[in-house]
């Protein structure tokens, strides 16, 4: 065979197929070969073209990103520069001038008005001062205002003002602490009657909680509650669950209760704990 014989013309294909059936699949595919080959190139040639503008676009935009990013850098680092040396060159007395320091106001409860008292002494009249005015006695008898070194006219005259405001005291109100519950005392709190009268007050008014009765639900919650001094229902909570509905409802018969006779340590009514069970059966169940 020659090396120079096209297998995929059609001329080679009808040799080879001569006699067969050409409608079979075969003959068709060999002699549609070159044009396949031709578009697979194609194909791959344009993918190639669009593969390599996008690279080329995306490191494109990636240096002019970057560009920026420096352009941007260099003007921040130009500026702080700037204010650095605006910095330098500032002197310090005009800095100190730009920071005003709020002077602390003097309360004018705290200064009295004073009457300058001046002591005799013998001088020559050149030597006086005009502001060195003598005041007379009947002049210091009259007037109410305190005596001092110099006069000053821009404070207060009542001494009792200065004097209620430098001893004040500022006393904090304590809190008071919370009252101590006892869980354990010599007399324990007790209701009414005794046992079996508490054990009726729960029978008669428990209400059954609708959801859990159709649930089939029952059990005992034990619940604590704090009688007072003065033997009320203070602070109640469940210590054993059962149901969201039954706590509820055991909770609000605690609260419900009458007052109890309180708790005694060493003779005095303290607020106690009470623990009290209740029990939540269903008729017909077990």
């Amino acid at each position: 065979m020659a090396k120079d014989v096209d297998l995929t013309s059609r001329e080679w294909s009808d040799i080879v197929f001569e006699g067969r059936n050409k409608e079979y699949g075969a003959y068709v595919l060999r002699i549609n070969s070159k044009r396949r080959h031709l578009k697979a190139f194609i194909f791959t040639v344009i993918g190639l073209l669009i593969i390599g503008i996008a690279v080329s676009s995306y490191l494109s935009v990636q240096a002019y990103i970057a560009e920026r990013e420096a352009s941007i850098t260099d003007q921040l680092d130009q500026q702080l520069v700037e204010l650095a040396d605006q910095a330098e060159e500032e002197p310090e007395e005009e800095i100190q001038e730009k920071i005003e320091m709020p002077e602390p106001e003097a309360l004018p409860e705290e200064i009295l008005n004073t009457v300058k008292v001046t002591e005799l002494l013998i001088s020559k009249d050149e030597d006086v001062k005009a502001e060195d005015e003598i005041k007379t006695q009947d002049e210091l008898k009259e007037t109410e205002t305190a005596f001092g070194a110099t006069d000053f006219d821009k404070g207060t005259d009542d001494r009792n003002v200065v004097r209620e405001y430098k001893n004040e005291v500022i006393v904090e109100e304590k809190k008071p602490e919370p009252e101590q519950v006892f869980t354990a005392v010599e007399q324990m709190p007790q209701f009414p009657g005794g046992d079996a009268a508490l054990m009726k007050f729960l029978s008669s008014n428990i209400n059954y909680p609708q959801v859990a009765m159709e649930n089939g639900v029952q059990g005992r919650v034990i619940v604590q509650f704090v009688v007072t001094k003065n033997g009320s229902v203070g602070e109640v909570k469940v210590i054993r669950s059962v149901d969201r509905d039954l706590d509820k409802e055991a909770i609000r018969l605690c609260k419900s209760l009458p007052k109890f006779i309180p708790g005694k340590m060493n003779g005095q009514a303290v607020n106690v704990w009470y623990t009290l069970p209740i029990t939540f059966k269903l008729q017909g169940l077990n």
